[in-house]
C-alpha cells in the first residue's frame, strides 16, 4: 500500500516543483598511464588489462560496436552483468547517463530493508545460514505423508475477517508475521489442506481478492483455493487453530475456475474518524496562522469566519476555561519558560524530552508547580537503593506536558454539529464519478490512464459514534479500485477543506496536471468492509447452480467481531498514541498503507 513527500507538522499541503533529472558527466576514455622511459614490451599484464578497459568502453556509445557491451550497448561496458546488483565504485562507472535504473534503486532499497526488523538491527538472512522457517513450507517427513489418507479437494471461496494489529499485512511471507501466514498453517493443521501440498501455497492455488498491509483491518475478505472439505465442522476446526483475531466466516464451493481477485466486481472500506478532526486549526498554531494570513490576503476571511461559524469560539473557550487557569497558578519565571517552549512547539522547533514514558500519560492531579521539586531517595525492600532514572523534566517541561493534555482532552470533549457534517459531506461528493486521482497516490503522472478511478459513493454516517470521551464518525466509500493511498489521501483532503474553509474548487484542481502534495491521514481508522462480486453471483444460480457469494449471512458476526476485536483496538490505540495531532509522530505499526496486489500496485 520511492516514496511521496513527505508532509510537514503543520498540515499544509503546497505544491510540489517537478524535479529535473540531473545528467552526470561524460564517461571518459581510459588513458595509458606507463612512463614513457619504461620497457618497451611493458608489463603483460597492464597491456592485458588495457585492452580489456578499451574493449569494454565500445560499449559505451550509443551506436558503437559494442564490444563487450555489444552492440549499442549502455551496461557501461560489461557483459552478463545484473544492473539489480552491479555496485558502481565511481560515477563515471555508471551506465550512460548518469543515472541508475528506478528498478535498481527499489530493488537495493527492498533488499537492504529486508534485511532488518522494526528496530532496525540486522536480520538472519540465507546467506548468512541461519534463515528461518518459510512460512510458506510446512514440511512434513515422507512417513507422515504416506501416512494420510488422500482425499479430493474442491475449490472454494473462504470468507474472512481480521484485525491486522501485530502482523506486516495480509499476503503471505516467508519469514514475516502475516494474516495468510497464519490461515495457511491452520488449513493444513485442520486437514483442509493435505500434507503433501503443505510445502507450497501455490499447490493449493490460493489467491487473495484484496491485500491490506500492515496494522489495516478487514471485516469482510476473500482468499479462493483448493480445499479438503468433507467434514462438516471444518469451520470450526479451522477457527480452533486460529487466533481470536482472525476469523472463517464461511466456505462457499464455486466453480473451478474461480479467480477471487478477478471476479471482484468493487470494493467497500469504512474509515473511522475522531469528530474532533474537524474542528478548525488553533490560531496559536502555525496551520492557523497561515490558514488566517492567506484568508485576509486573499480577502475571504470574513467567508473563513461563516464557514467557522459553528465552532468559531471553541478556542478562545478553551484557552479561557482550561489552559489560562494553570498558566495563573505558575511563578513569573517557569511562565515565561512554558509559552517559550509552547511557541517554539507550535512552531514546529523543538519537543520537550521524553523520560523514557508516554507524554500522554500524565498524572490525574493537577500537578503543584509552586513546590520545589527534590530528589527523594527511595529504596528497594531489602535495603538496595533505588536506581535513579537518567532524565529528570524540568517543571516547566511538566507544565507544559499539562497543557498539552488539556488541550487533547478540551479536543476529546467536542461534539460535532450537523453544519459540519454537512460541510464533510460536500467535500466527499466531490470524489463521486470517474476522476484522475494522481495526485492521490504514488508513482503516478497525470497522463497515466491507470491514475482515473471510478468512485461510486463516499458518505460520511450522520449518526456519530460515542466511545468514552472521543466521539466519531464512520466514513464508507465505494469503489471498483483503488490505488496506494488513495482512500487516506482522500480522507485527509476533504477534513483539510472543511478545518481550513478552503473552497471545494480546489478539490477539482487536484484531478487536473498541476501537482500537489496531499497529506495521508492515519492509517489506524482503515478497515476493508468487504469486496462485492455482483458478476459472479448473478452467473453463480443460474449457471454453475452454486450459492451467491456475500457476506450477507454473517452479518450478525462480523458486527460482534467488528466491535470487539477491530473498533476496540482502534479506540485504544488512538487513546493511547493520539495518532491525529500533527506534532504526534504516527505510531511505527500504523505507518504503513493499505494496498492491494494488482499490478498497478493499489489498495484494491
Amino acid at each position: 500500500m520511492a516514496e511521496p513527500q513527505q508532509p510537514s507538522n503543520d498540515d499544509t499541503a503546497p505544491s510540489i516543483p517537478a524535479i529535473s533529472a540531473v545528467s552526470s558527466e561524460p564517461t571518459k576514455m581510459a588513458t595509458n598511464d606507463t612512463p614513457s622511459g619504461g620497457p618497451a614490451n611493458g608489463d603483460q599484464s597492464d597491456r592485458k588489462r588495457d585492452w580489456d578497459n578499451r574493449r569494454g568502453q565500445k560499449g559505451r556509445g550509443r551506436g558503437g560496436r559494442g564490444g563487450r557491451g555489444g552492440r549499442g550497448g549502455r551496461g557501461g561496458g560489461s557483459r552478463n552483468q545484473n544492473i539489480y546488483t552491479m555496485k558502481f565504485q565511481h560515477p563515471t562507472d555508471r551506465p550512460r547517463g548518469g543515472h541508475e535504473l528506478k528498478t535498481d534503486r527499489r530493488a537495493i532499497h527492498e533488499a537492504k530493508r529486508r534485511r532488518r526488523d522494526d528496530d532496525g538491527h540486522a536480520v538472519a538472512t540465507a546467506e548468512d545460514g541461519e534463515a528461518k522457517q518459510s512460512n510458506m513450507n510446512i514440511p512434513f517427513s515422507a512417513e507422515e505423508i504416506a501416512q494420510e489418507d488422500r482425499r479430493p479437494k474442491r475449490k472454494v471461496a473462504v470468507l474472512i475477517g481480521y484485525a491486522g494489529t501485530g502482523y506486516k499485512g495480509m499476503q503471505i511471507n516467508h519469514h514475516e508475521k502475516t494474516i495468510e501466514g497464519d490461515l495457511f498453517a491452520a488449513f493444513v493443521a485442520a486437514g483442509a489442506i493435505a500434507k503433501i501440498n503443505a510445502d507450497d501455497p501455490k499447490k493449493s492455488s490460493f489467491v487473495r481478492c484484496a491485500r491490506t498491509d500492515k496494522g489495516v483491518h478487514a471485516a469482510g475478505n476473500v482468499i479462493s483455493l483448493k480445499l479438503v472439505i468433507e467434514e462438516e465442522d471444518i469451520i470450526q476446526k479451522i477457527n480452533e487453530k486460529l487466533p481470536e483475531q482472525i476469523r472463517v466466516w464461511g466456505i462457499q464451493r464455486t466453480n473451478n475456475a474461480f479467480n477471487c481477485y478477478q471476479a471482484c466486481d468493487s470494493r467497500w472500506y469504512e474509515y473511522l474518524l475522531p469528530s474532533y478532526s474537524l474542528l478548525p486549526p488553533n490560531p496559536k498554531s502555525y496551520l492557523g496562522r497561515k490558514v488566517i494570513e492567506a484568508a485576509k490576503e486573499k480577502g475571504v476571511y470574513e467567508d473563513c469566519l461563516k464557514a467557522w461559524g459553528d465552532v468559531g469560539n471553541f478556542w478562545d473557550e478553551v484557552e479561557k476555561n482550561d489552559i489560562q487557569p494553570i498558566l495563573d497558578r505558575l511563578d513569573a519565571k517557569t511562565r515565561e519558560e512554558v509559552m517559550q517552549m509552547m511557541q517554539a512547539s507550535e512552531d514546529g522547533e523543538v519537543q520537550p524530552e521524553d523520560d523514557g514514558e508516554d507524554a500522554m500519560e500524565v498524572d490525574e492531579q493537577p500537578i503543584d508547580t509552586t513546590a520545589v521539586s527534590a530528589e527523594a531517595s527511595t529504596e528497594i525492600p531489602g535495603g538496595a537503593p533505588a536506581t535513579k532514572s537518567k532524565y529528570q523534566p524540568s517543571q516547566a517541561e511538566l507544565v507544559f506536558r499539562e497543557i498539552k493534555a488539556a488541550y487533547i482532552a478540551a479536543k476529546r470533549r467536542y461534539r460535532v454539529t450537523p453544519e459540519r457534517v454537512q460541510q464533510l459531506q460536500a467535500a466527499l461528493n466531490m470524489y463521486t464519478g470517474t476522476n484522475n486521482f494522481h495526485n492521490y497516490t504514488i508513482q503516478k503522472g497525470f497522463k497515466d490512464p491507470s491514475a482515473k478511478r471510478h468512485i461510486r459513493s463516499f458518505n460520511v454516517n450522520p449518526q456519530s459514534i460515542q466511545i468514552r470521551d472521543t466521539e466519531w464518525l464512520s466514513l464508507k466509500v465505494h469503489g471498483q479500485s483503488f490505488m496506494m493511498h488513495q482512500i487516506r489521501k482522500m480522507v485527509a483532503m476533504a477534513v483539510l477543506c472543511v478545518r481550513c474553509a478552503t473552497p471545494l474548487d480546489r478539490m477539482k484542481e487536484s484531478y487536473g496536471p498541476k501537482r500537489i502534495s496531499i497529506p495521508k491521514a492515519p492509517g489506524l481508522g482503515l478497515l476493508l468492509e468487504r469486496p462485492v462480486f455482483e458478476s459472479y453471483s448473478k452467473k453463480a444460480k443460474a449457471s454453475f447452480d452454486k450459492e451467491p457469494l456475500d457476506f450477507t449471512k454473517y452479518e450478525a458476526e462480523i458486527e460482534e467481531f467488528k466491535q470487539k476485536q477491530i473498533y476496540n483496538r482502534i479506540w485504544d490505540t488512538e487513546e493511547k498514541e493520539n495518532s491525529r495531532d500533527p506534532k504526534n509522530p504516527v505510531p511505527k505499526a500504523l505507518q504503513e498503507e493499505e494496498g492491494d496486489d494488482d499490478p498497478e500496485g493499489g489498495e484494491g
